[in-house]
């Protein structure tokens, strides 16, 4: 059972997602924040931590979410542990959160097809913004004045199926371009270097069994599909 586990987590977090390049891992906008913001204090407990972008509503929201994206399970441990919405709260203060890395002037055109891009006039920030807003006024609509999190598991995931195949439509921002970056942002904060918030105790690359930023790799480049008998190290040199 523990093997079937492991192989669904593996491969939804493989999952190609069709998005604007993933800056976070790439370091795009991630490496202009300062040292303060971007370190997460060792030890700082989840619980205690006060988002600097997020509401609190925004905030309970995107915990739950998070937890139904990645949930704890017997293959490793889940975003909540992994401290993943620390990561994208953070994530909104760079760069990438305002769109300063993308051209963001008009004419918008919503409706134009993939192929030419990105054509909305929300940047990250307010992508989050609204379509948190979006998301629980339909579930309030649909669920007896329910916010997200504070519906079944069930009824949680069905929203952001639906959410996924465009199913559920939301008042101002397509549902399928809001789950996009939210899964997209969730994966980046699990599998990040911890330095960023995200992917506290390196549980995402021992999940995945990730080497981390291990200086030398010559011993293993000719053994292939052989697993790799060390933890893994962040920049900062914190092992798992």
């Amino acid at each position: 059972m523990a093997e079937k586990h492991d192989e669904s987590r593996r491969k939804f977090l493989s999952r190609p997602v069709k998005i604007i390049p993933a800056v976070a891992l790439a370091g795009t906008g991630m490496a202009q924040v300062s040292g303060a913001l971007a370190q997460s204090a060792p030890g700082e407990s989840l619980a205690g931590y006060k988002p600097v972008y997020f509401q609190e509503d925004e905030w309970q929201f995107l915990l739950a979410a998070c937890d139904r994206l990645i949930p704890a399970e017997e293959a490793g441990p889940g975003a909540i542990a992994a401290h993943v919405p620390v990561f994208i709260d953070k994530q909104m203060l760079t760069p990438y959160g305002d769109g300063g890395l993308w051209y963001m002037q008009g004419p918008f055109h919503p409706d134009a097809v993939p192929e030419l891009g990105y054509q909305l006039k929300y940047t990250p920030k307010e992508i989050y913004r609204t379509g948190i807003a979006d998301t629980q006024a339909y579930c309030q609509k649909q669920y007896a004045g329910k916010r997200y999190q504070d519906l079944t598991e069930e009824e949680q995931i069905k929203v952001l199926s639906g959410l996924e195949s465009g199913d559920v439509v939301l008042e101002n921002i397509p549902g399928k371009t809001f789950f996009q970056y939210l899964l997209t942002n969730t994966k980046e904060g699990y599998f990040s270097d911890p330095m960023y918030g995200g992917n506290q105790q390196l549980a995402g690359w021992k999940t995945v069994g990730f080497p981390g930023a291990r200086a030398d790799y010559m011993d293993w480049i000719e053994q292939p599909n052989k697993a790799y008998p060390l933890g893994p190290v962040s920049i900062e040199g914190k092992r798992g």
